[in-house]
């Protein structure tokens, strides 16, 4: 009988039982799903984003159907960082995969209030920030977008925490391995890499905009070869550990981006469609490998054959 796979990664000082976790945004805060999916077989838990106060987000419709993909733009709505904390954290603490909140703000003061009120929380495993946000402070430049900009946020939250601290990467940028080194130099630890791409839909019957808001962010498998790109790219010349985000639904789609680079991968889009797409990740994780005579998931980070 063939030793069990070993699906245990570790990303910097984050150790996981296995690398599927699920994305910010496309799992709720995890609880909703505990009737639906056994949220024991996952390697972790990203929450939906969280601000320091409650948001009901942007009006409808928010959210359209493209062609191999979807387009959202739900405005963050969340619930806030304290009635996440008081009503839905202990509820996730009953079960193993680790809980990584998702972070976001409008000034470095808020990212800096929300890592610091978590941080003595331990149901809290890591943070993930959200730097796809505008900084009110200057003009609504998102603070992913300039690397000056986005090291010294990190560099703020750091200071307040001692957790794994992940920043996640914008693609709507021209060099994205500049803002991954910039997150470096702030103090990161990790890095999730994609966020959505800017998007926009048109209905040619009316007319008008698909989305209320005009534009949003374009998920699912057509961003996929996007995002290889990046995470191949940041892994490679940032050397930090990387998690892959973008357009995964099959267990193909998690080995492309454990041997471009990535430690982990986040699932998203395909939960709204399944939500138990992220376990059954993990099973045919685990028997893919198995077949393939592969003992230990980390034998395939970062092993793509590059032409000579």
């Amino acid at each position: 009988m063939s030793a069990p796979v070993d699906l245990s990664v570790a990303l910097g000082p984050l150790a996981l039982a296995n690398p599927i976790l699920t994305a910010s945004g496309t799992f709720g805060y995890g609880l909703e799903f505990a009737h639906l999916t056994d949220l024991g077989r996952l390697g972790g838990i990203v929450t939906k984003g969280l601000s320091v106060a409650p948001i009901r987000g942007n009006p409808p419709p928010r959210v359209c159907e493209t062609r191999g993909g979807m387009l959202n733009s739900i405005g963050l709505q969340n619930i806030g960082i304290e009635r996440f904390l008081a009503e839905v954290l202990p509820g996730l603490e009953r079960f193993p995969p680790r809980v990584i909140v998702n972070l976001f703000g409008v000034s470095v003061e808020e990212y800096v209030r929300l890592a610091a009120r978590v941080e003595p929380v331990a149901g809290v495993a890591a943070v993930e920030l959200n730097v796809s946000c505008p900084n009110v402070q200057r003009g609504g430049l998102e603070f992913g977008q300039d690397p000056e900009i986005l090291a010294r946020l990190v560099r703020a939250v750091r200071a307040v925490t001692g957790k794994p601290l992940i920043v996640k990467l914008s693609p709507n940028v021209t060099r994205p391995v500049e803002i991954g080194e910039a997150a470096k130099a702030g103090g990161a630890d990790i890095l999730s890499a994609i966020n959505t791409l800017l998007g926009m839909a048109i209905d040619p019957v009316s007319r008008r905009p698909r989305l209320a808001t005009v534009r949003g962010g374009l998920s699912g498998p057509a961003i996929k070869p996007v995002a290889l790109r990046v995470v191949f790219d940041v892994a490679r010349q940032v050397g930090l550990p990387v998690i892959g985000i973008g357009g995964i639904e099959t267990v193909d789609d998690v080995l492309e981006f454990l041997l471009a680079g990535a430690s982990a991968v986040q699932i998203g889009s395909a939960l709204f469609r399944d939500p138990t797409t992220a376990e059954r990740l993990v099973t045919a994780l685990a028997d893919r490998l198995a077949a393939d005579g592969v003992g230990t998931v980390r034998e395939l980070i970062g092993a793509v054959r590059l032409p000579s």
